[in-house]
């Protein structure tokens, strides 16, 4: 297993908005940048018009992630400026509607058009996609399958989503069940080893839903590009510190349970139905309500769920000098509530909607940071 979790990066989603009213932006020019690769490397189109989307590159250390990830936002925000716009950091936007936005004209992104009818058309939902490097594919799969337990709590302490068309869903990350439409998302089952992921996915070929191992959405999955295991579970998250967090766990959790591995510990006993279960419950209440512990399987308050998860991978963490970070990362978030829990506290105090969307763009950027393309349009500055 040498070479799990030595380097990670991470993929962001970003709702593109009007810079003057937070609305969601459809500006066919930016997304005709993002597809000829005018906006440089890292900031690229996604399957709607209204979207924006940055990878930061191989990273080792946690330092080196949290700059490449603020620098990616700042590339991607000022591809939006150049047009009266700026980017929304959230898994949806709190009064968008899919009919806002279109698909963008991309062959892969037709495809899944002409495969699965309006879902492809509704996907106005934005993740956060973290790679963790791992040495081979069997390694990949032995790590999948051990994880599997402990996705629905990394997802609970990432939720941003939880307005929907101008609605309360009463969910942390709607996206989530948003996305749950699809018959290719969720956590996969355990798959064993190599051979065993290649069987699937050929069997969904045949079944016609998959083109190949990227056309899969599930919360963790080996990567078709690069020598990675990709954790799909998260929402977009606002700061930066809960998406550097967020990564640390993933990695330190390869490091951890593809020791396991090598040992011959076999994975968690976990039903699917249980599975499923803890997903959902950590997709509505966050980390305001129970979640399921990844070990007992036991009904458990988020804190001490996400407590005992610290625990367990505390002497990976301090072993690679990450655990005071993580630690003190983990507090901050369970003291002050997901970006849901925030963007709920706005709505109670205001009334209002659009208050909700630009304090998510304040927690990103600060507390006058949304306003900064402002100077461009009032003085015309925009192309």
């Amino acid at each position: 297993m040498s070479g799990a979790g030595a380097t990670l990066g991470v993929e962001e989603e970003f709702h593109v908005v009007d810079a003057l009213t937070t609305e969601l932006r459809d500006e066919p020019r930016l997304t005709a940048a993002a597809l000829d690769g005018s906006l440089g490397p890292h900031v690229g189109a996604e399957i709607a018009t209204t979207q924006l989307e940055t990878a930061t590159g191989v990273c080792r250390t946690l330092a080196e992630l949290r700059a490449q990830i603020g620098a990616r936002r700042a590339d991607a925000r000022a591809a939006a400026a150049g047009f009266g716009a700026t980017v929304l950091p959230a898994s949806t936007h709190p009064t968008a509607c899919w009919q806002q936005q279109r698909m963008t004209a991309r062959p892969r992104y037709l495809g899944l058009l002409e495969r699965w009818g309006v879902l492809a058309l509704q996907q106005v939902i934005c993740g956060c996609h973290v790679h963790v490097a791992v040495p081979s594919l069997d390694v990949a799969v032995a790590v999948s399958d051990r994880v599997r337990p402990y996705l629905p709590v990394l997802l609970a302490m990432t939720g941003s989503s939880p307005f929907h068309e101008g609605t309360d869903t009463g969910y942390d990350s709607f996206r989530t069940q948003w996305f749950a439409r699809w018959p290719i998302t969720g956590a996969p089952e355990e798959l064993g080893d190599a051979a065993g992921f290649h069987r699937v996915v050929a069997q969904l070929r045949r079944a016609g839903v998959v083109d190949d191992a990227s056309h899969l959405y599930w919360d963790v999955r080996p990567s078709l590009r690069y020598p990675t295991l990709e954790f799909r579970v998260a929402d977009v998250c606002p700061r930066v510190d809960d998406v550097v967090l967020h990564a640390a766990l993933c990695r330190s959790l390869v490091r951890v349970v593809a020791g396991r591995a090598e040992r011959g510990v076999a994975p968690p006993p976990l039903r699917p139905e249980v599975l499923r279960a803890a997903r959902w419950r950590a997709a509505r209440w966050g980390l305001a309500g129970d979640l399921v512990d990844p070990v007992t399987g036991d009904s458990a308050p988020a804190a001490v769920v996400v407590g005992g998860l610290l625990a367990e991978l505390r002497d990976d963490l301090e072993a690679a000098g990450e655990f005071e970070e993580v630690s003190a990362l983990t507090g901050r978030l369970l003291a002050e509530g997901t970006s849901a829990t925030r963007q709920r506290a706005v709505l109670h105090r205001t009334g209002d909607l659009a208050a909700v969307t630009a304090s998510v763009l304040a927690d990103a950027w600060g507390a006058d940071g949304w306003t900064g393309v402002l100077p461009a349009v009032a003085t015309g500055q925009v192309q």
